[in-house]
């Protein structure tokens, strides 16, 4: 009846103390409310203290090292740069080429995950344990009313797992990570050639800002001209104050002109810095692009050209790569159907010892070893495999259309991008003679008028041709270069700063 009695209290205080436990547990899950905020239209503080008084203010506490940046690469400040030594920096230290590594790193870590599973995996275990007991007796054991016995014991093991045969399902696992992996690399070299292309792009529209600038100069040097000559004609009587307005005017708009080229110019910078990846806030002069030579025209687009693109073109090259991990996709879910034969074993050794009041300690020890061979196969699993299967074939014919629509799309590309070389230069070709056609009108618009045989209108109009021709020439050089870099990029020949069209500079 004691012993019973007793019993009965010990299972009671367990309860208790596990409904207590329990209710503790709950209540420290629904304190961590406090960590949000107290309410929608109150701002989270550290700590959750509350605003009181003035506006509600939604800041952040500052972290002082948030704003240390860490430049990848050393600029010197001295010294002017060209477009390669642009891109050089660039790929030395913009974030994107880093990530694009690491990415091809993690993919390649997944071959060699997919590898070591051709291999056996053994595992040590350690188990151990000592569990005590006290039992009231009404019989004295060695002059003790309470039986204490103690229970310890150790059972270290290695085990061994080893897939033998899986009928293929590993090795279409591991090739579809290899090409994986495979289209990793191909995007990794695809994300320099897409940083040469920003940062020459930038650079081209950097150039066409800086001789945008440059004109603006020059139109604002023209435009003073024009108002010392009307000045000149009003003292001798021959200008009305309308026309020194006007001039004055045309001073005004071009000093207007001036003030949003350089606007322009800062930007391009800015735009320059951004394709590099590095800190906006760092001076670096850059050598303009304005002077290079154009050739007269490009090669018409051929099927040749077309087809030798596509065999390099890195989203080609890797969509094709994710069709044929696709394909192995379908070799791993049909192994599933198949059976898979393992070897397993393991070595025991096991260490126990039991004490008891009063009475001699009792130890064992053993060690035991065993292998076996297996086999195991699903028989029903409620169509689970048939239509991870299924889904297997969906995704190749997915990866199948997805390949073809890169090409098409890549043939529109190249196509395009041909055509736009063709038109910037023709254009820069017209805008050429247009310029020598509106320099010489000027010229002899503005002597005219200094001579009295002129008008001012004649000369506003001949300043604002000269103005637009410019500016046409100086955009269509710049596009010129620009669809060059883009043919070389879509052709997936931009591969390094040699394959730039850098042609001569005058």
């Amino acid at each position: 009846m004691k012993y019973a009695l007793g019993s009965g209290l010990r299972r009671l205080r367990l309860s208790t103390m596990a409904v207590l436990a329990c209710l503790a547990l709950t209540a420290c899950a629904t304190d961590a409310m406090k960590l949000a905020p107290t309410a929608p239209d109150q701002p989270w503080k550290p700590g959750n203290q509350q605003t009181t008084g003035g506006a509600v203010d939604f800041s952040l506490p500052a972290d002082p090292a948030l704003s240390q940046l860490h430049d990848n690469v050393t600029i010197d400040t001295k010294r002017s740069y060209g477009l390669a030594e642009l891109i050089d920096i660039a790929q030395r230290g913009n974030p994107a080429t880093r990530i694009a590594w690491e990415h091809a790193r993690q993919a390649a870590l997944a071959v060699g995950m997919v590898e070591a599973t051709y291999l056996p995996m053994i595992t040590a275990n350690v188990i151990g344990g000592r569990q005590k007991a006290s039992t009231p007796v009404d019989l004295p054991i060695a002059g003790e009313r309470q039986l204490n016995a103690t229970l310890s014991g150790v059972s270290p093991s290695l085990a061994l797992q080893w897939l033998l045969f899986d009928f293929g399902q590993r090795q279409a696992v591991a090739g579809a990570a290899r090409e994986v992996s495979y289209a990793a690399n191909v995007m990794f070299n695809a994300s320099h050639q897409k940083l040469i292309f920003d940062v020459a792009n930038a650079y081209y529209l950097y150039g066409a800002a800086t001789s945008a600038l440059d004109i603006a100069h020059h139109t604002l040097r023209n435009s003073r001209e024009i108002r010392s000559a009307v000045e000149a004609r009003l003292a001798n009587g021959r200008a009305t104050t309308v026309e020194v307005a006007q001039a004055r005017q045309l001073v005004a708009q071009s000093e207007l002109r001036l003030v949003k080229a350089e606007g322009q110019a800062r930007d391009a910078y800015q735009a320059v810095l951004a394709a590099m990846g590095i800190n906006a806030t760092v001076k670096i002069k850059i050598n303009g692009a304005t002077k290079r030579n154009l050739p007269a025209k490009v090669d018409a687009t051929t099927d040749n050209m077309i087809k030798a693109a596509l065999s390099r073109r890195p989203d080609v090259i890797a969509s094709y790569a994710a069709l044929k991990a696709s394909q192995s996709g379908i070799a791993a879910a049909e192994a599933e159907f198949m059976p898979k034969v393992f070897v397993a074993g393991g070595v025991t050794k096991s260490s126990t010892g039991f004490n008891a009041s009063g009475l001699p300690t009792i130890g064992n020890q053993a060690t035991g070893m065993g292998f076996l061979v297996g086999a195991t196969m699903p028989i029903y699993d409620s169509g689970l495999r048939a239509a991870q299967l299924k889904n297997a074939q969906a995704q190749a014919s997915a990866s199948e259309q997805v390949f073809r629509k890169t090409q098409l799309a890549a043939v529109t590309e190249i196509v395009v991008a041909s055509n736009a070389l063709r038109t910037a230069l023709e254009s820069h070709k017209a805008a050429t003679a247009l310029l020598k056609a509106a320099a010489i009108t000027y010229d002899a618009a503005i002597d005219a008028y200094k001579n009295g045989v002129g008008t001012l209108t004649v000369v506003t109009e001949a300043n604002s041709g000269l103005l637009d021709a410019r500016l046409a020439q100086a955009d269509a050089h710049a596009a010129s270069l620009i669809t060059a870099a883009n043919l070389a990029f879509m052709t997936g020949s931009l591969t390094s700063t040699n394959s730039l069209p850098f042609l001569p500079v005058q």
